[in-house]
């Protein structure tokens, strides 16, 4: 599963390579704006809409921490000092330090914690829902940026957009079992977590409402989304959930010990012990951030990728409990107990995720497409012997395929199994454990299935013109205007496909109710503990029906046990 290939590298990049002309827009009317933060004083801009030359009030850059250099790399960060003065928020910051998926160089800075506030009023009779965006990438890539995340589509409502950077790679997700260190890993969570305390402090300067604030993020956003609804650190710092395309169940979204620590020190010319991480530590912190960027995800093997091990660092079971851990054991163990229960939430994905899976699944295609082990969960492997898992593998091939004595698949057959393993099947453990453990609290579930043969452009960038399906991040753009974003025709299904994602995205944040005037009368039900997985099918035109994966779901059950299922 390529998850290193990020939404809006592989945009702004690829778009030259598919002949697609780039949308250039900077449509501000000139106009600025002064407000007060609880930090200082800011100056914004008004800017228009897209689409109808709508106004609305652009905040970029604000910080929420103090840069996380020197002493505070790969630490939690601290709060952002307060400043003197008008601080000029009128144009964006840089995204975090990473490597470029297309040129393998290091690009962004490592002076990257900042948010942008999009409001569409600054004043009215009641302060505004909010809505603070968390975005994918793997968690080794992907920033906040306006060309990717552009919010004209949200600010033709009545809401507050906020979008905000996290440290990502091993800035982000380096972790040490040395306490003394204070280095236990997950700062780009703890990253998110400050940003939404941030909110929750100063975003009534902006006419946002602190006591209504939506959390929703897509792929590895969505996990932290996930993740957070865990956490102690994040309770009360929002109060619905929007969760596109992942889960903090995923395999992906929790990384195994891997040694990557000394790995990575050997590949960056490491000369002293190896079983120091002290040592280690200063080293790291001598190294110049585009080189940690850009070598931390090269210890990946190929034996790694093979077993869809594709993360070097993510997020981590803390080694030990401090004050700021963020992920003190196993999310399932957590599950049952979590305050995340009490708040509604949106859950889905989209109807061929694993098309993601494309171009990796053709660079190694004779062992991939035969490689029927390493698609049973690692956690299921780790856990049984070899006869079993060949048991495993049989029913696997039985319920797939005709021919259960089958070696090998082809390509569409392997990628649509791993849209279950990658993506849906832990979506679903997610809704088990929520109507085992919060049978009270809505919990309404999707199916992206809009196929638009020019208008998902993550499907275009990723397979290429000629496939079709409707690809994991292939919602993004339904959501979010960015430099490949056509103008489409307000008579289009594309268009028609965004009002009514905006529609009742933004009706969930302002009620936590989805149901508005732009799907009716179609009715969006929670799902009832106990009954069927009814899904709201997002096509060319809208159905309420059962999940058409849950029949897959049988035997994926069958690999757990009723106790490790959620």
């Amino acid at each position: 599963m390529d998850l290193n290939l990020g939404f809006g590298d592989k945009l702004k990049l690829g778009a030259k390579a598919i002949g697609h002309k780039v949308t250039q827009y900077r449509l501000s009317t000139g106009k600025t704006k002064e407000l007060a933060t609880k930090y200082g004083q800011l100056k914004g801009q008004q800017r228009r809409t897209f689409y109808d030359g709508e106004t609305y009030y652009s905040f970029e850059g604000i910080p929420f921490a103090q840069p996380p250099v020197g002493e505070l790399r790969f630490r939690a960060p601290q709060p952002s000092s307060a400043w003197k003065g008008v601080r000029d928020c009128t144009y964006a910051r840089d995204k975090p330090m990473q490597r470029n998926v297309i040129t393998t160089t290091a690009e962004g800075s490592e002076d990257c914690l900042y948010l942008n506030v999009y409001a569409k009023k600054l004043e009215s009779p009641q302060p505004l829902p909010v809505m603070v965006w968390i975005y994918g990438g793997g968690f080794q890539i992907g920033g906040a940026s306006r060309e990717i995340y552009g919010p004209d589509y949200f600010m033709k409502h009545d809401v507050i957009l906020v979008t905000l950077n996290y440290r990502v790679g091993a800035l982000g997700f380096l972790s040490l079992k040395d306490e003394g260190l204070k280095v236990p890993g997950n700062a780009g969570l703890k990253d998110q977590i400050l940003a939404l305390r941030w909110v929750k402090e100063n975003v009534a300067s902006f006419n946002g409402d602190p006591e209504n604030i939506t959390l929703m993020g897509e792929s590895a956003g969505a996990a932290s989304a996930h993740i957070l609804m865990q956490s102690e650190q994040a309770r009360g710092l929002f109060h619905r959930a929007i969760v596109q395309s992942g889960s903090a169940l995923c395999e992906w979204a929790t990384q195994q010990d891997r040694n990557g620590v000394r790995r990575l020190a050997k590949k960056l010319g490491f000369s002293g012990n190896l079983e120091s991480e002290e040592e280690i530590l200063k080293f790291f912190q001598q190294v110049p951030a585009g080189k940690l960027a850009v070598h931390c995800n090269a210890i990946v093997t190929q034996e790694e990728e093979r077993d869809y091990e594709i993360i070097a660092f993510g997020p981590v079971i803390e080694s030990y409990v401090g004050e700021d851990c963020v992920v003190p054991k196993p999310q399932q163990e957590q599950l049952s107990q979590a305050w995340g229960n009490e708040i509604p939430m949106i859950i889905g994905g989209t109807s061929f995720e694993g098309l993601f899976s494309y171009q990796s699944t053709l660079k190694d295609p004779t062992h991939m497409l035969s490689a029927f082990e390493a698609i049973i969960p690692r956690k299921i492997r780790d856990s049984i012997d070899k006869d079993e898992l060949g048991e495993m593998v049989r029913r696997l091939k039985s319920s797939y395929f005709d021919d259960p004595e089958r070696a090998s698949m082809e390509l569409f057959e392997c990628l649509h199994i791993l849209s279950i393993k990658n993506f849906w099947h832990d979506i679903h453990r997610t809704l088990l454990a929520r109507l085992a453990y919060a049978p009270t609290s809505p919990t309404y579930l999707y199916r992206f299935d809009m196929d638009s043969s020019h208008f998902n452009q993550y499907r275009i960038i990723k397979c290429g013109k000629k496939v079709r399906g409707v690809c994991h991040a292939d919602d993004l753009s339904y959501m979010f205007h960015g430099l490949l974003s056509t103008k489409l025709d307000k008579d289009s299904p594309e268009y028609r496909t965004i009002e009514r994602m905006i529609g009742m995205w933004t009706s969930f944040a302002t009620n936590g109710d989805p149901n508005c005037e732009v799907i009716a009368p179609l009715k969006w039900d929670p799902l009832k503990p106990g009954g069927p997985e009814l899904c709201l099918n997002i096509a060319d035109g809208l159905e309420f029906i059962p999940l058409p994966e849950s029949k897959q779901f049988v035997v994926w059950d069958s690999f757990y046990t009723r106790e490790s299922l959620y």
